[in-house]
């Protein structure tokens, strides 16, 4: 009787098909190594997650606080991580398409810029965590003091808002002492008009009326050249300035100065990245930022609110030119400290 078509496994040998062809092995065709090594991981990957849930919900039953500080903490590395692929995706699109920084998206640009100031703001406290037993130190700081020490990856949704809140009312204490900077200038102001129209400027903010652009833009040649360009104001009004950026004032003058216009002009460059996506594509979070940026508290603002202030910004700041950084600062003062008061006319 001719051959049967059954072909039952070989151990330590091979099977054959009726024309002789050698075939895998049975074992080796079904256990391969790699699919052997595929499915351990995969077990032993079930198995931190499954003992990974159940030491967090040991430690939100058994300690809710410090549950707490732990969930932050391990949201806040997965959101580091993210945004460390994130920039390795831009960076990697600017190098092959040779893309300039003013021209990338608006998402992207601000991406880099948060991302640059977290590090900025985290690299003293690795090089803190380097010596032996440090970290634990360090720990400890970041418990007691996390506005201070830690990124916004690392804060609750409440520390994030009062955190804000915090630094908005720093900033604030300048406020006034820019305007009087300015009411200062003005006694210098050569030409009768400008002076007349910047001490009206300042006056109408003083007595609580929100400006419109183009009181702004009636003095903008000021912002300019002396005497309040970004190269010719007095080292005090600098420093004043300093404190919209959260950005420190204990540096020589010219450092200082340099450093205003390199922050300003990315802002303005921002702004012209929200002009081409189009400000109806920001969600409620990004238009949030995007205001408190720019100097303007968005915590008791609608979202309504916020998007009317950003559409007055930008009709202001896409018309200012590179030499104009100047006002570009000064109007975070002169266009927020009043809204959402009724502007003047």
């Amino acid at each position: 009787r001719g051959r049967s078509s059954v072909h039952w496994p070989v151990w330590g040998g091979s099977e054959t098909d009726g024309g002789g062809q050698i075939n895998s092995l049975w074992f080796v065709r079904h256990y391969s190594p790699s699919q052997a090594r595929h499915g351990i991981g995969r077990s032993v990957v079930s198995g931190l997650k499954w003992a990974n849930e159940k030491y967090e919900r040991f430690l939100q039953r058994r300690f809710p606080r410090f549950y707490v500080i732990y969930h932050t903490f391990m949201r806040g590395f997965r959101l580091l991580f993210q945004d460390g692929k994130e920039l390795r995706r831009i960076v990697a699109r600017m190098l092959s398409e040779r893309i300039e920084h003013q021209n990338l998206p608006y998402r992207d640009m601000e991406k880099i810029r948060l991302v640059r100031r977290d590090l900025i703001k985290a690299i003293p406290l690795v090089i803190l965590s380097i010596p032996p037993f440090a970290n634990y130190v360090v720990f400890i700081l970041m418990y007691l003091y996390p506005r201070q020490l830690l990124i916004r990856h690392f804060w609750t949704p409440q520390q994030l808002v009062e955190f804000q809140g915090v630094y908005h009312a720093q900033r604030a204490q300048h406020h006034w002492a820019i305007v009087k900077g300015m009411e200062n200038t003005s006694t210098s102001v050569q030409d009768s008009r400008l002076k007349s129209r910047l001490t009206e400027l300042c006056s109408k903010v003083r007595s609580g009326v929100h400006p419109v652009v183009s009181d702004v833009h009636a003095v903008r040649t000021l912002f300019s050249g002396p005497p309040l360009g970004i190269k010719r104001m007095y080292a005090n009004q600098m420093r004043h300035l300093c404190a919209l950026l959260f950005l420190t004032p204990r540096l020589p003058g010219f450092w200082i100065g340099r450093r205003l216009n390199s922050h300003a002009f990315e802002l303005m460059q921002l702004d012209r990245a929200i002009v081409r996506l189009g400000l109806h594509q920001l969600n409620d979070a990004e238009l949030r930022e995007a205001c408190y940026v720019r100097g303007l508290n968005p915590d008791r603002l609608s979202p309504g609110q916020c998007r009317e202030w950003l559409t007055q910004w930008l009709q202001f700041s896409t018309h200012l030119k590179e030499s104009e950084t100047s006002l570009y600062l000064h109007c975070m003062v002169l266009l927020t400290v009043n809204f959402p008061k009724h502007p003047s006319h």
